[in-house]
């Protein structure tokens, strides 16, 4: 049977590839929610807002008259929650706007949503889902040894990682004590096509083809589990059709690198592909730390590969490949994205 979708968030990075893998996968209606901010870009959305399933509206998850008219009016059964603030350097020089998004935006949501769907006939109310995309930055930070479960403790400790604990609170609150149908995700890194440039995949390659000094905090031994964006996807879509409600579940991508190493594989893709006569390894410029920087995070995702079959398909490899092409073959966007008020700094932290 097919459902009529609300992807929140939908303009953004992940949410916009979700919106691409949607359209391929499935024969739903979609309707994208997003407020436009600085990362919200309709040039990402660009091939799929031509697709006759798909709906765009501009606005905000806190302004539950429109989310109320949104979900009655299309007969919205599921709802992919990915509308949030998401950059940690950011969320250390402004942390209210995250509050703002986060926490209070997915508290009016969730409120909205619980009360679309009292009114809705017990069939309809037992087919709905909200799916809450969240972080793997909720857990903390691991030693050198150790992979975040979905039992881990959550100890947050950037304002980021500590709006998205709050808000995965309240959805699982609204599920416990109300019966709403919730799951939720927790992520590790994403990568791939159509990624903002203040993260680091994007922001290296486009410095390294301006041939610009690589920025890498501290002395780069930070580790991360990369995901690439469309296995993530795939595995949100995983959950949201036979996940087990109230459930929680991790998205890795088994492929733990510190940031120097993928640093080091952009810098050597890039010169492969163009030929050059230099090491752009030689741009890299070591800057001063972030602030409580988590030294590393690992996602153990065997409950998500044991329960519902959903494996990546992307190594690191193999993924930073055709993620460097695509930036190469998609420069334009990045011009358009970046020719306002973001130029290409690490945001949030001098240095």
């Amino acid at each position: 049977m097919s459902h009529s979708v609300l992807v929140t968030g939908g303009a953004g990075f992940i949410g916009s590839s979700l919106v691409r893998k949607l359209i391929a996968s499935t024969d739903q209606q979609i309707t994208i929610l997003d407020k436009l901010t600085y990362a919200g870009n309709l040039d990402s959305l660009e091939d799929s807002l031509n697709d006759s399933r798909v709906t765009f509206i501009q606005g905000d998850i806190a302004d539950q008259s429109l989310v109320a008219d949104i979900l009655r009016t299309r007969h919205i059964q599921q709802i992919y929650n990915l509308a949030a603030e998401s950059h940690v350097d950011r969320s250390i020089d402004g942390p209210s706007a995250f509050i703002e998004t986060n926490v209070v935006g997915t508290f009016q949501l969730l409120e909205t949503t619980l009360g679309y769907w009292k009114e809705l006939e017990s069939d309809k109310q037992k087919d709905f889902r909200f799916l809450q995309i969240s972080t793997d930055e909720v857990y903390g930070s691991l030693g050198s040894t150790g992979l975040f479960t979905e039992k881990s403790q959550y100890q947050p400790n950037s304002p980021y990682a500590a709006s998205k604990a709050s808000s995965d609170h309240f959805v699982r609150a609204f599920h416990h004590t109300y019966g709403l149908p919730v799951l939720t995700t927790n992520c590790s890194n994403n990568y791939g096509p159509f990624q903002f440039p203040e993260k680091l995949i994007p922001l290296i390659i486009m410095k390294t083809l301006s041939r610009e000094a690589l920025p890498v905090y501290g002395d780069g031994s930070n580790v991360r589990d990369w995901l690439h964006v469309e296995d993530h996807c795939d595995a949100l879509v995983h959950v949201m059709n036979i996940g087990t409600i109230g459930e929680v579940y991790n998205i890795g991508g088994n492929s733990e690198r510190s940031n120097l190493e993928v640093v080091h594989t952009i810098c050597d893709l890039v010169d492969r592909e163009l030929q050059a006569s230099t090491s752009s390894r030689e741009l890299i410029t070591f800057v001063t730390d972030r602030p409580g920087h988590d030294q590393r995070y690992a996602i153990d995702c065997s409950k998500l590969s044991d329960t519902l079959g959903w494996n990546p398909q992307y190594n690191f490899e193999v993924g930073m490949a055709a993620t460097v092409n695509w930036y190469l073959n998609n420069t334009h966007w990045m011009t358009r994205v970046t020719d306002g008020s973001y130029r290409g700094q690490r945001l949030g932290r001098e240095g």
